[in-house]
């Protein structure tokens, strides 16, 4: 027999069976999300460490706006006052990230949606992004040809590397204030920096369009010096590329690499899941293992001998030499000017 008292319970139960089926599948209802990144190894590691491990369980879905740092930052900076951005996650290097949180361009990161912020060395936090890894500016060189290491980013002025020092162009901003430094200015002093590079000049420097065409060079012995991150001449040398390191006596420039959340971002949830995934430790020591960066998060431990080749001592940590983002901002187009109709042409 059916009473009010079953029909009252069927009731109930055909309720609770609506709410879990309205509230289930949005739990596992796929989103997507666009990341801007590198091509090459840089995003081939975020799919194989951070895409597809640390996001698909999440019903996350990533696909990659693949570019270079200057459309990515020129897109960006062009989509800022659209309703939706094409990108959901942008990486980007520190420079770039200063002046995208200037603009208006990115997100404040907040720490309830990304707990993994508890665990980033705190020299490296920033209210707009979150710092993925980390190098250092070094003087890269052949050791069979540069048999005196080198021990200062000075070193790349002697006359003795004629026509064999090569840059990347694609580190512009980075070449000029190891220059500087090495000239006896500041990271940021352009003044002795730009004559010590015009100096530079008449010994024939080689410019290379990017770095991949650089370590080409190094590996063909056309160039034996060069400025580069430790963490790319770690790869090269795995390479089997003829390189050794040297960090500045100077004391070094550190790079981080970042990434923030534009405003407007179309899915900003699963974008901030995305950045704590980045600072995921077994993700970013994957990222040492192959490039050669260092992680950012305290959480993070490398084996013995990986970090006796990217790391830093104690030592050279404490002799880094950060930019001054905000001269940087201020000086990047006379410093452009000056690299690209002085020096490069």
């Amino acid at each position: 027999m059916i009473t009010r008292r079953t029909l009252m319970a069927r009731s109930l139960a055909g309720s609770a069976a609506l709410g879990l089926a309205g509230t289930f599948p949005a739990r596992a209802q796929s989103a997507s999300i666009v990341v801007g990144t590198w091509g090459g190894d840089y995003g081939a590691l975020l799919q194989q460490n951070i895409d597809v491990p640390l996001m698909k369980p999440q019903g996350i879905e990533v696909s990659q706006d693949i570019a270079n740092q200057d459309p990515r930052r020129t897109k960006l900076i062009a989509e800022r006052t659209s309703r939706r951005a094409s990108m959901d996650v942008a990486c980007i290097n520190d420079i770039d990230s200063y002046m995208l949180s200037q603009l208006g361009v990115l997100e404040t990161v907040p720490t309830a949606e990304v707990p993994r912020l508890s665990e980033v060395i705190d020299v490296f936090r920033k209210p707009h992004s979150i710092p993925h890894i980390y190098s250092a500016l070094v003087v890269l060189y052949n050791p069979s040809k540069v048999t005196t290491p080198p021990t200062r980013y000075a070193d790349i002025f002697d006359p003795k590397y004629k026509g064999r020092v090569g840059f990347s162009d694609i580190l512009a901003p980075f070449n000029m204030a190891g220059a500087n430094i090495g000239a006896g200015g500041t990271p940021t002093d352009f003044t002795k920096g730009k004559a010590a590079l015009m100096d530079l000049k008449a010994l024939s420097p080689k410019v290379y369009p990017s770095n991949e065409t650089l370590a080409a060079a190094l590996k063909s012995e056309e160039v034996w010096i060069s400025l580069m991150w430790l963490a790319r001449g770690f790869m090269w040398k795995q390479a089997g590329i003829p390189v050794a390191m040297a960090v500045p006596e100077e004391g070094a420039l550190p790079i981080l690499f970042e990434a923030g959340v534009p405003k407007n971002s179309r899915a900003k949830d699963s974008a901030f899941k995305y950045l704590n995934a980045m600072l995921d430790p077994k993700a970013q020591v994957a990222f040492a293992q192959k490039m050669g960066y260092v992680p950012t998060v305290k959480d993070a431990k490398l084996p013995e001998d990986l970090a006796q080749q990217i790391s830093l001592t104690e030592a050279q940590q404490a002799k880094l030499r950060p930019l001054d983002y905000a001269t940087m901002q201020q000086q990047q187009a006379a410093f452009t000017d000056f690299w690209n109709k002085e020096f490069k042409g």
